[in-house]
């Protein structure tokens, strides 16, 4: 026996299974069922938008040691809240007051571990009053100071350089105005604080300021990560309705029985209840990407289901009773299934090799769920239908529509069928057609650009009245944090966005510690090259040590002593300028750039304003090699560029996989089965071009790969090749049934095309109502996944019989040679 015929036989004894005890195959579900719901308690959420895309790069690693080493400006040694004003002018008397109210409440909660607080108000009230320490206080010393005074105090402070960084960059001391200020609140927080804990401190802060009259918003890492999980809730709140509306819609269209419908949408809550046990119990974070897992498996599901019994009904229409009709129509199904799952999972699973432990989860969740929908809809579905058949019938329950979606008489039928019967008369033509047309998009779509932001995962700052318009309870929640974003970046010279750091490791003793940190100044790369005559233009340990020798004439002999070269830049007795330098004024501003153990520095540098991220990024891992020192390129620019990279690697990595792993299963598993190996050519042709179709439409409509789209192609792979699989697979049973190729594929276009159709319509419907998640990266992968099933069916209805017809010809005249042959062999040995 062969190993085609063992499969056969292995598929048609578990079909006997199903069909001959479908009780005990149902009471084996439900036991699985509540198992599994049993871990839908475990699953935990991932709030954080970027982090767990950047850990373990090694420029994510140097970011951290600059931030655990160096104290950024505005950030507390422990966690801190910033308090952002904005208005008119914040820098009035009333404004001033109400930012000290703020704080004045968030002083008085003992939960919210305010230890002080730090912005133009405090330090106002504090030139005043010294003596004022505390909100209260200070808010008292406000109110009683006339509007000139604290005017004049601002203006003095400003000359004095105490007042700079706290302020919008439209700061205007002789009129005493600004737009915006930031307020940071720093937290004397206990030693097992966690980030939840910070985001119920800052969640609290944020009722308190938007309470307060005039605009006042909280930010930090608590706020966004709670408008993160709040943007996973928001999401499925909006979406899943929708999704579950379409799909009811387009159930009752298919199954036409409300008996049907009710299988059909009972598999599909236990596809999702075992995902999310699994979930559960192998401890997968739930993210924004992992809402689409469960649209994805409701699709295939549908797929599977629709397919299942409209065979069933097929064969019960050509007169087989409910036992033989189930047995033939399993019979025929059960290796289709079996081909499109190990497809889909290929398609799916391809991300687990992302080095982006986010898109890897995902390919472990998507994938596992398309062994369980396979699971649930080929083996617990057939079983239910037959059983619950039998009892309607035992009951005298009457159907309702039984009839197939589509058969061969039929408009859709003649629709559907139109393409085959087009491609009979120039099936090579087609083909050259279908290779040019994709060939000249897929070069199109390879210019398809990679991004990696944090708004990515925010919603925008101004939502589409279809989200705004809600009732509740599917109204979202509220959301500042682009907002405060968008507002940090207009107002502030402090926007990350507009530098890279450099993070260096050495003995900083060392003589010529210092002037290495110079040397690569000189002629550095292009979007670097923004200080005068083409130089660098970055704040280090060195212009700390300049700008204070300009200030302090003590320091500025010790300086001088240590300069042999007079160059401005010590180069011996290095110590002693550290530790003069560490006790003056400006200490605190040195620790922001060398370590006090002398180990380690940053150095930041501006970049061209002009520059791309990815330019920006490159540019700044060349110049760190030009380091004496050992450096590495780091910032948020260089971070997110280098998830770029990897996104678009993973991409492609993907796209190679599940293509290879596709083709050679589908060649194999049709040598095996059927002695057809070219077949599995045949099958994948279609995907081929849809992928390529696909990529295309994304730079078409402006789409980059990012976080979530970049799972795309693979997935369009895994989804897609259902398509093509169902028609290749009936198309083989007609044909061994002595159909040739054209009849074949009419007879499988307006049979399984119907429920081809169908399956397309609530799948991309289904997928395609991810677009109205409320962040760009939800929308964007529904839309997009929506079009890639959309292309698959189209795709499978025009290219596979062109391409069919060939293989059919290459088959005979192969036929034919073997038959040559073997005459010529026989009549030689006569």
């Amino acid at each position: 026996m062969s190993i085609g015929d063992r499969i056969e036989a292995a598929t048609r004894r578990l079909n006997d299974v199903i069909v001959d005890r479908p009780r005990t195959v149902i009471a084996v579900f439900v036991v699985l069922t509540l198992v599994f719901a049993g871990g839908i308690g475990f699953v935990s959420t991932d709030s954080e938008a970027t982090d767990s895309f950047t850990e373990g790069l090694d420029e994510q690693e140097a970011l951290d040691a600059v931030n655990e080493e160096f104290e950024p400006p505005f950030q507390a040694d422990s966690e801190s809240t910033q308090l952002i004003h904005s208005g008119g002018n914040v820098l009035t008397k009333e404004a001033l007051v109400r930012d000290l109210r703020v704080l004045e409440q968030i002083e008085g909660r003992e939960s919210l571990l305010m230890e002080s607080g730090a912005g133009p108000a405090t330090i106002v009230a504090q030139a005043i009053d010294p003596e004022a320490t505390t909100a209260t206080e200070q808010r008292r010393v406000l109110e009683s100071t006339s509007d000139t005074r604290i005017r004049q105090t601002i203006r003095k402070l400003d000359r004095e350089g105490n007042f700079g960084g706290r302020v919008s960059t439209d700061f205007n001391p002789t009129s005493v105005s600004a737009s915006a200020s930031i307020t940071v609140v720093s937290h004397d927080v206990p030693a097992q604080f966690s980030d939840a804990d910070l985001q119920d401190v800052q969640t609290e802060i944020r009722t308190i300021a938007s309470d307060e009259p005039g605009n006042i918003q909280a930010f930090g890492s608590g706020v966004t990560n709670a408008e993160t999980a709040n943007v996973i809730g928001d999401s499925l709140t909006i979406v899943m309705p929708v999704v579950v509306v379409l799909l009811l819609l387009f159930l009752v269209v298919a199954y036409r029985d409300p008996i049907d419908l009710t299988l059909g949408l009972l598999s599909l809550v236990m596809t999702i209840v075992w995902t999310f046990g699994f979930l559960g119990f192998s401890g997968i974070p739930f993210n924004q990407q992992m809402i689409s897992v469960p649209v994805l498996l409701l699709a295939v599901g549908v797929d599977f289901g629709i397919h299942i019994i409209n065979r069933y009904r097929e064969e019960a229409v050509r007169g087989f009773e409910a036992t033989e009709a189930m047995r033939e129509a399993n019979n025929q199904l059960m290796i289709a299934f079996i081909i499109v799952t190990v497809t889909t999972v290929f398609g799916f699973g391809a991300n687990v090799i992302s080095d982006l432990t986010p898109i890897r989860n995902l390919g472990i969740a998507s994938g596992i769920g398309i062994i369980f929908t396979f699971l649930i809809f080929g083996l617990f579905l057939p079983a239910a239908k037959l059983e619950v058949d039998r009892l309607r019938s035992s009951l005298g329950v009457p159907e309702f529509n039984s009839d197939p979606i589509a058969s061969e008489e039929s408009v859709l039928g003649q629709l559907l069928a139109f393409p085959a019967r087009l491609s009979q008369y120039a099936p090579i033509a087609f083909i050259v057609v279908l290779v040019v047309s994709g060939g000249m998009v897929a070069a199109y779509g390879s210019g398809v650009d990679t991004s990696f932001e944090t708004e990515d995962f925010l919603p925008p700052e101004e939502q589409p009245e279809y989200v705004t318009a809600l009732p509740e309870p599917f109204a979202p929640s509220e959301y500042t944090v682009t907002e405060t974003i968008n507002l940090l970046e207009d107002r502030f010279s402090t926007n990350q966005d507009q530098s890279v750091k450099v993070y260096v490791e050495g003995n900083f003793k060392e003589d010529h510690a210092l002037e290495a940190l110079v040397e690569p100044n000189n002629g550095p790369p292009e979007s670097l090259a923004v200080g005068d005559g083409g130089n660098a233009q970055p704040t280090s340990i060195v212009t700390v040590i300049q700008s204070y020798a300009d200030e302090d004439p003590e320091f500025a002999e010790l300086v001088a002593r240590s300069d042999t070269d007079s160059n401005g830049i010590p180069d011996r007795d290095l110590p002693k300028v550290y530790d003069a330098l560490f006790a003056s004024p400006a200490g605190d501003q040195a620790e922001e750039y060398l370590n006090r153990d002398l180990r380690s520095a940053q150095v930041e540098y501006a970049i061209d304003a002009d520059a791309s991220q990815a330019e920006a990024a490159q540019d700044t891992r060349q110049f760190a090699e030009d380091f004496r020192f050992q450096a590495t390129a780091t910032g948020q620019i260089v971070v997110f560029d280098a998830v770029t990279d990897i996104i678009f690697d993973s991409a492609i990595q993907g796209l190679i996989i599940a293509m290879g792993l596709t083709a050679i299963f589908l060649i194999v598993a049709y040598g095996i089965l059927e002695g057809k190996p070219l077949l599995g050519i045949v099958n994948v042709f279609p995907i081929l071009i849809s992928v390529a179709f696909l990529l295309g439409t994304m730079r078409y409509l402006g789409m980059s790969l990012n976080a979530l789209t970049s799972t795309i192609l693979s997935i369009s792979i895994g989804l897609g090749i259902a398509y093509s699989v169902h028609a290749t697979h009936r198309f083989i049973d007609e044909f061994n049934a002595g159909a040739n190729a054209h009849e074949a594929m009419l007879i499988t276009l307006t049979g399984t095309g119907g429920a081809l159709l169908g399956s397309m319509l609530t799948t991309s419907l289904g997928t395609g109502a991810l677009s109205l998640a409320i962040t760009p990266v939800l929308g964007d992968f529904g839309l997009l996944m929506a079009l890639s099933v959309l292309y698959s069916f189209i795709f499978t209805v025009i290219a596979l019989p062109p391409a069919v017809l060939l293989w059919e010809r290459y088959d005979e005249s192969d036929k034919a040679a073997n038959l040559l042959s073997y005459l010529s062999r026989t009549a030689s040995a006569e």
